[in-house]
């Protein structure tokens, strides 16, 4: 019997191909030699990678028969998923083989800035013995504030009390229990960067958080405070970040990763009080032999055509033909509940009615709820560890099935509950025979749009001119409208506006379209 192919398209660890075992032909190539991989993926059945191999439409369309994409760790940027998932093939990662070595990192840039280790090595290695010039400050008693509490964040926050130090954090989307539970107190940002003596930044790289630590946060800071970036670039505006640590409005910053990489060139490298590192969150030897080993494990799951928990496009075992098409279209859901709800609901029910309830409708559960903590947490997110994520921020989950469906066909509604006892529905369908997703209901609002690219979401009093304000503000902002839907409950009561624009809509613009409307909530996503 033939064995499955599998393709190491890049060094990695000798665990890997240990964790592969014996029932797999294993063959080598250099992923980063574009001629070299499409010739070498044409009759493999896994392809493994890391960073280096650009996995495109071209390379997917030359590996005719590729079933599984591994990633060993847990960036996809060099993956394009959503062409694998279009051509059936599997998409896998390692999302926790790098979590202790990114923690670590965070606190070694931390205690390197409070102590001036870097700088008082040049100077010694240099024959300099500056002993006063280096006075570093202890952790001890000290303040931190962890921006992202996710499975890094936590990590760094447990390891830093050990040093005796007091805990803030900020993260929307934890509940205060699950914070308290950990000895972590939950804050506005304002107040985190108010009080914080360090901050260490630990959340997904989103539409939402670009640029979330810019000028203003940075201004409320002490002149003594140490920021710490090993999350993802962009989160942190560098230049302000520059101008800050420049005029001695914060006291100095430890950062692993940049909004352009590779960078060797940025105006903080100048600055004897920033420690900088070359994104080595996931950089050690434990970190990699973990990554190769979770792949390989993946993989072989994959090809035995059983359940794979770091499946990040498609979960393992048999969906209907039936179901599948309402997979994307319950992400989507999620998603969009997120953002209108702005937080973390208390209880959460995926509702699916209509004739698709006859087949096993599980998986579009575990869909919704990706895509509602897709935009929340640093770690990737799959169908398998989604519902461990409700559970660890106190989020109860029930999927309602019933066949009855008076409106549509199928109709797949996610309702939940927010700890002010408010509530946040979201509802869609899939019409024609191309399975077009649209967005039918929004916090009870009758609506129809397509739930594409990026969207905004007004609620209002309702009164003339409203609508013609969103079209001028967003024109002056040269961002054009695809479609838009105007509903409301009553005449003069309270209206939603829900559109679709052509390009992200920027925090400032926002906010010009709510002060204009004196709206109630404004709320943007992209799907």
């Amino acid at each position: 019997m033939t064995k499955p192919v599998v393709l190491i398209a890049e060094e990695l660890s000798p665990a890997t191909v240990e964790a592969l075992g014996p029932d797999f032909e294993i063959r080598h190539c250099d992923g980063a030699d574009r001629a070299e991989l499409l010739a070498a993926v044409a009759d493999v059945d896994a392809l493994l990678v890391r960073s280096a191999t650009k996995v495109d439409s071209v390379v997917l369309a030359a590996a005719k028969r590729l079933k599984v994409i591994a990633r060993a760790g847990v960036g996809l940027d060099n993956v394009d998923v959503k062409q694998a998932t279009v051509s059936g093939v599997m998409v896998v990662n390692a999302p926790t083989s790098n979590i202790i070595s990114a923690a670590e990192l965070a606190v070694g840039l931390l205690l390197a800035a409070a102590r001036h280790i870097a700088p008082a090595s040049a100077a010694l290695k240099g024959g300099e013995w500056k002993r006063s010039k280096y006075t570093g400050i202890e952790l001890y008693d000290k303040t931190v504030g962890i921006v992202g509490l996710g499975k890094i964040g936590v990590l760094v926050a447990q390891r830093l009390s050990a040093f005796g130090m007091k805990v803030l954090a900020y993260d929307p989307y934890v509940q205060a229990g699950r914070a308290a539970q950990l000895g972590v107190r939950l804050v506005s940002l304002d107040e985190l960067t108010s009080n914080a003596d360090f901050i260490s930044v630990h959340l997904p790289k989103t539409p939402e958080t670009a640029g979330l630590i810019g000028a203003d946060q940075l201004a409320r800071c002490k002149h003594t405070t140490i920021l710490v970036n090993a999350a993802r670039g962009g989160i942190v505006d560098e230049d302000a970040l520059y101008v800050a640590i420049k005029e001695g409005r914060i006291a100095g910053a430890g950062i692993d990763v940049f909004a352009s990489e590779p960078c060797t060139d940025s105006p903080l490298f100048e600055l004897d009080n920033v420690v900088a590192t070359p994104h080595l969150g996931a950089s050690t030897d434990e970190a990699q032999e973990k990554a190769g080993i979770a792949v390989a494990r993946s993989v072989r799951l994959a090809l035995s055509g059983e359940l794979v928990p770091d499946a990040v496009n498609v979960q393992g075992g048999v969906i209907a033909e039936d179901v599948r098409p309402g997979i994307p279209l319950a992400e989507k859901l999620g998603r969009i509940f997120t953002a209108l709800a702005g937080g973390v609901a208390q209880q959460l029910d995926v509702e699916v009615r209509g004739e698709i309830t006859e087949y096993d409708v599980r998986v579009l559960e575990l869909a919704a709820l990706k895509g509602v903590f897709i935009d929340v947490v640093e770690e990737t997110v799959s169908y398998v560890n989604a519902p461990l994520l409700a559970a660890e921020r106190g989020l109860a989950v029930r999927l309602v099935t019933d066949p009855e469906s008076p409106d549509h066909r199928n109709l797949v509604t996610l309702r939940g509950t927010l700890a002010d006892g408010s509530q946040i529905s979201a509802s869609g369908t899939l019409i024609g025979i191309q399975h077009r997703e649209r967005l039918v209901e929004v916090n009870g609002y009758d609506v129809d749009l397509e739930p594409t690219g990026h969207l905004a979401f007004f609620t209002y009093q309702d009164r003339p001119g409203m609508v013609g304000a969103i079209g001028r503000i967003l024109g002056d902002a040269v961002i054009n409208i695809g479609g838009m839907q105007v509903a409301r409950d009553h005449r003069g009561g309270l209206a939603l506006v829900a559109l679709t624009v052509d390009s992200a809509i920027p925090a400032a613009v926002l906010d010009d379209i709510a002060t204009e409307m004196d709206a109630r909530t404004a709320r943007v996503v992209e799907v």
